[in-house]
């Protein structure tokens, strides 16, 4: 679905890697018409994404019901990009009413392969610079969203790791280049960050899924205390159990990645995303130009910690953490 891509990613969000309600009334007013949208991401296909589902149950409280009121296109990369082209034209070619595009390659996939079709997209961090709005307030085109990755995320990330394990020296960023299209400056401020706590940070990259076993050897070669995977989302379960067989202090971007393992995770409230990337839908469905939808910045983010994984690799939490936490996975 790090610091700020998953989905992952991050989730994106891994979507998946991977949106505040508008001024609705308790019951919406249903749509007068079935409509078709698409959803174009990395996650795999057989894996039921949390981000998806909550996302679907955003657009039902909307009054967008799938298999009533709405059918869903999906296309899944499962965890990797190559295919997303190809994918993108398959949706194209339907003449939906509005594409999902979760993540940066997503949506790169998704404008190439139309300039008609309303997208939605969860990603990037400066959309202006990058090439996909005209500005925040009125992107023009047929692009909108959400950003998600902020680069000065990840000097934070790293002070909460040091408030947690004080004696954490050795830290190792692994990253898809692919999936942040702000890499540079997300590796620049972590180092930064990185250096102001006396930390030596070295940084993996991988490129796509297939590219996942080999990074996380050369993880290893390194013999880091601690891992601070970015842009990992779809890959977070194997990812946690990498670091827990190794006794690494995990810290991540979402709740999905702390209830997978990672010890630490702030970032984004992708609840939050959620229901204004589903509002944003909603506008777009009912008539409203999707270049005349802003794009938003983050509002809401969340600490989490995972107890259950620190005392697994012998890490003791501080009192003081805990209680500033959003969530303790127990």
């Amino acid at each position: 679905m790090s610091a700020r891509g998953r989905v992952g990613r991050r989730a994106a969000l891994a979507l998946a890697a991977a949106f505040a309600f508008g001024a609705h009334a308790a019951e919406p007013q249903q749509p007068a018409r079935v409509v078709r949208i698409g959803l174009l991401g990395p996650p795999a296909a057989q894996q039921p994404d949390p981000v998806e589902q909550a996302f679907m149950q955003a657009l039902r409280e909307l009054g967008w019901v799938e298999g009533r009121t709405i059918v869903v296109e999906r296309r899944f990369a499962d965890g990797g990009t190559d295919r997303l082209a190809a994918m993108a034209a398959e949706l194209a070619r339907m003449k939906l009413d509005l594409i999902i595009a979760a993540g940066q390659p997503a949506r790169e996939a998704a404008r190439k392969a139309t300039s008609t079709i309303p997208i939605l997209t969860l990603s990037g961090s400066d959309p202006v610079r990058e090439g996909w709005a005209q500005s925040l307030a009125r992107p023009g085109g047929n692009v909108t969203g959400l950003t998600f990755t902020l680069p000065e995320l990840g000097p934070k990330r790293l002070e909460l790791l040091k408030e947690a394990a004080p004696t954490v020296r050795r830290i190792v960023v692994l990253i898809d280049p692919r999936e942040v299209v702000d890499a540079a400056d997300v590796l620049r401020e972590t180092k930064e960050g990185a250096g102001r706590l006396a930390m030596q940070m070295q940084v993996v990259e991988l490129h796509g899924a297939e590219g996942l076993d080999s990074a996380l050897a050369a993880v290893r070669t390194h013999r880091p205390q601690a891992l601070f995977p970015i842009a990992m989302y779809p890959h977070r379960e194997r990812v946690a159990a990498f670091a827990l067989r190794d006794r690494l202090l995990t810290v991540g971007e979402s709740v999905e990645e702390a209830k997978a393992g990672y010890v630490l995770t702030y970032g984004i409230d992708t609840e939050d995303l959620v229901r204004r990337g589903a509002a944003k839908i909603d506008k777009i469905l009912r008539g409203e130009r999707v270049g005349d939808v802003p794009i938003e910045r983050p509002a809401k983010f969340r600490l989490i910690v995972n107890q259950k994984t620190a005392r697994a690799i012998g890490v003791v939490v501080p009192p003081s953490l805990l209680a500033r936490a959003d969530e303790v996975i127990a």
